[in-house]
């Protein structure tokens, strides 16, 4: 199975959307969940705004939000260390006990990253015993997280929480060039991995 990131969609994400399609993402794809304490917090890895994803991680485990957490990705250019070896380092700098923080280092694209850590959440903690998740990455990858967790785990609970460093606010998306490339990028990714099998409807009805 192939998970083509972001190719083919570029071009098309340099449009203007219609007022009708920023209401529909805004209401469909950008979903704020009602938080509750969650038995797995699951770091999608970055190589963009470490800083905030470390620091909403730690304020989780702080909160008493979580009791594991897992964090996945690989290496990719620039660095020698994986993202989950960076990003796992500033969170035990942060506070967070490095015996909580379950670790896969292969991943490289979304998919890969719930494949890759089904198999260490089941190594170190059983699977059976995760009954619910929270899922953390970027703001404009948004519901694409746990629709990739609903289709290779969709027996757990799956709680969203998401950060960026625009200074725009979220519903006003569309107003920031930069922002408004990045959400239409993967809005328009959500229909074509469902065709294609490598995401599932999220949340169910």
């Amino acid at each position: 199975m192939s998970w083509p990131e972001g190719r083919g969609v570029e071009d098309r994400s340099l449009r203007i959307p219609s007022n009708d399609e920023i209401a529909a993402i805004n209401a469909r794809h950008l979903i704020q969940t009602p938080l509750r304490p969650a038995d797995l917090l699951f770091v999608f890895g970055t190589r963009m705004d470490v800083a905030e994803r470390v620091d909403t991680a730690v304020g989780l485990w702080r909160d008493g939000l979580v009791r594991w957490s897992i964090v996945s990705g690989g290496v990719t250019p620039g660095d020698h260390r994986s993202e989950c070896a960076i990003i796992k380092a500033a969170m035990v700098e942060r506070g967070m006990p490095a015996e909580r923080i379950l670790e896969e280092h292969r991943a490289q694209n979304t998919g890969e990253n719930v494949i890759f850590s089904l198999s260490v959440i089941d190594a170190v903690l059983g699977r059976d015993s995760i009954q619910s998740v929270i899922c953390l990455g970027n703001t404009w990858t948004a519901r694409r997280y746990p629709m990739t967790l609903q289709r290779y785990w969709p027996e757990v609970e799956k709680m969203l929480v998401t950060v960026d460093t625009f200074a725009t606010p979220r519903a006003l998306w569309h107003t920031d060039p930069e922002f408004r490339r990045r959400i239409l990028i993967e809005w328009d990714k959500i229909e074509p991995y469902k065709a294609k099998g490598f995401i599932a409807e999220w949340p169910v009805a």
